[in-house]
């Protein structure tokens, strides 16, 4: 028989989720990456950029300052989403649907696909690794074993 003592012990090393303050610098970096970049997007659609809208014409899309301005509000509401902690999950949703609606655009008219239609996945990784690295939470979701 096994004693009291051995049977109340966990069988398998307790893992911690809170990010080392290493991952959260990182975390934070990636994310900050990802902001930025999103935000020079809001900028150029909000100010309805002449690329823009010719690019919003050759992808099919109407090349008109109010579509543009609908984009970069859309995106900016999501991106705000993510920026702010306790809705940051959500925030990643929806910025990860908006980019994969680039991605379905770029792949309808054949763009080429490292540099142009894979380009919103190449983001949603940057943005979701660096939310995994700064949430305890989300890693408890996602845990990475080795």
């Amino acid at each position: 028989m096994t004693s009291p003592t051995t049977m109340n012990e966990p069988r398998h090393a307790t893992v911690t989720l809170e990010p080392s303050k290493a991952m959260r610098r990182v975390g934070y970096g990636l994310s900050a990456l990802v902001v930025l970049f999103l935000l020079m997007d809001v900028a150029m659609k909000l100010l309805a950029l002449p690329i823009v809208l010719t690019s919003s014409a050759q992808l099919g899309y109407p090349g008109t300052p109010a579509m543009a301005h609908t984009l970069g509000l859309l995106l900016l509401v999501c991106t705000a989403l993510y920026l702010y902690p306790r809705t940051a999950v959500l925030g990643a949703v929806l910025v990860t649907a908006f980019l994969g609606g680039t991605v379905a655009t770029h792949l309808r008219v054949g763009n080429p696909l490292f540099t142009h239609t894979l380009f919103g996945v190449y983001l949603a990784l940057f943005l979701w690794g660096g939310l995994w690295l700064r949430d305890a939470g989300l890693r408890g979701l996602f845990p990475w074993h080795r």
